[in-house]
């Protein structure tokens, strides 16, 4: 079993940055593709951005691109997204998820949430303009 624990939201001017942690517990956390989802009320969950952990590749929504960056430590089990540039539409609540080294994975498989077995309480985000 793996559990996930997001820290780091909160309330932010546009412009501004904040770095969200999810730390993971249990075992194989570098073999596990790790992904940062974000959504609001009413709507679906929304691919943000994603890590792999057999050669760090990463994926970036196209919205996010260019402002927010993601990044793992594997020691410390822990996976970032540093978000610059806050904009009001980045305003959600950001869930931390992590995928199955068994599960057999191919494409964009890191896009969708359904690739994902375990994921974390949230922690909101909210940009005010």
């Amino acid at each position: 079993q793996v559990q996930l624990v997001e820290s780091g939201g909160g309330l932010m001017q546009t412009g501004g940055s904040l770095r969200l942690s999810c730390v993971a517990s249990g075992r194989t956390f570098s073999s596990r593709t790790m992904g940062w989802f974000r959504q609001t009320p009413g709507k679906e969950r929304d691919f943000v951005a994603a890590i792999s952990g057999s050669n760090g590749n990463t994926f970036y929504a196209d919205s996010v691109k260019g402002r927010f960056t993601i990044s793992r430590d594997n020691f410390e089990k822990t996976v970032y997204l540093s978000m610059n540039g806050l904009k009001p539409e980045d305003s959600a609540a950001y869930y931390c998820a992590a995928t199955t080294p068994s599960r057999y994975y191919s494409g964009t498989y890191y896009l969708s949430p359904h690739s994902y077995d375990y994921w974390g309480q949230g922690t909101q985000v909210t940009v005010d303009s």
